[in-house]
This record gives structure tokens, C-alpha cells and sequence, in this order.
């Protein structure tokens, strides 16, 4: 699978471990930066790797910050992502199988580095189930 990864400052030690573990399994990442804890602009990394998903040039993306929650939201902004926060197993599992998450939003602060990489394990292997609702979902304009 094509993964697109991108952190700021307060992801990029867990986007390392991810990135260290995709690429031992097989995966194609390219990360988006950013490329140390030093300060910086989520925005500036978060969609250049959103935007890599909506096009087709990556099949998932996973996004890291310190909560996780601004990186979903400007993921979301992109047109055809559908970005998922997750922080246990039940909402990293639901995001894909409920929502058809194809970009998940971790939160570096919130949980362990193993709990992360669980998470990311558990988002690439769901599958989605379907549903009525998705269909609307997908159809959402964007300003």
C-alpha cells in the first residue's frame, strides 16, 4: 500500500516509529515532513499528504500532531478526504469500517507510541463495510 505520513513537531517522534514500521512491512511511505521537533505550521505538512490521498497518488494517509485534532481538521478540508481521529482501538477500527476513513489523525500526546502503532495496524486492515450514508458523505462540497 502508498502511505502518505506527515507530522508537526509535536507527531514527528511517532511519525518516525510508524513511517520505521510501514516500510519494514512492505509499505511505500512518503512523508511530508515535517523532519524534526523544531516548531512549525501543521498546516504546511498536513495537507500536502491529504492532498497526495485525494488525488490517488497514496491509498491511506496517517497525519500526527500533539492532539491530533487540528491535523483532522485541515485534512478534512481536502476535497475527498475522509480523516478519522482516533485514540483506541473501537474509534480507529469504526473510522474505516463505518466511515471509510482514508486518512487517520493521531494525537502523540494522548496515547503510548505502542498504542499508536496498534492503531495505524488496525486502520490499514479494516475494511469498509458499506453502507447508504457514505454515498451523501463523499458527495459533501467544500467551499
Amino acid at each position: 500500500m502508498k502511505i502518505a505520513i506527515a507530522s508537526d513537531h509535536a507527531g514527528f517522534t511517532y511519525k518516525e516509529a510508524i513511517k520505521a514500521k510501514l516500510t519494514a512491512d512492505g509499505h511505500t511511505v512518503t512523508d511530508f515532513g515535517t523532519n524534526s521537533t523544531a516548531p512549525v505550521d501543521y498546516p504546511d505538512f498536513i495537507r500536502p499528504a491529504a492532498e497526495a490521498v485525494a488525488s490517488g497518488r497514496c491509498d491511506r494517509g496517517i497525519v500526527l500532531g500533539g492532539s491530533g485534532n487540528g491535523e483532522a481538521m485541515v485534512a478534512n478540508k481536502v476535497h475527498g478526504i475522509r480523516c478519522g481521529l482516533a485514540w483506541n482501538e473501537d474509534s480507529a477500527r469504526l473510522t474505516r469500517q463505518h466511515n471509510d476513513a482514508n486518512v487517520l489523525s493521531l494525537g502523540e500526546r494522548m496515547m503510548t507510541e505502542a498504542t499508536a502503532l496498534a492503531l495505524v495496524d488496525l486502520f490499514l486492515a479494516t475494511p469498509f463495510e458499506g453502507g447508504r450514508h457514505l454515498a451523501r458523505i463523499q458527495k459533501i462540497e467544500h467551499p
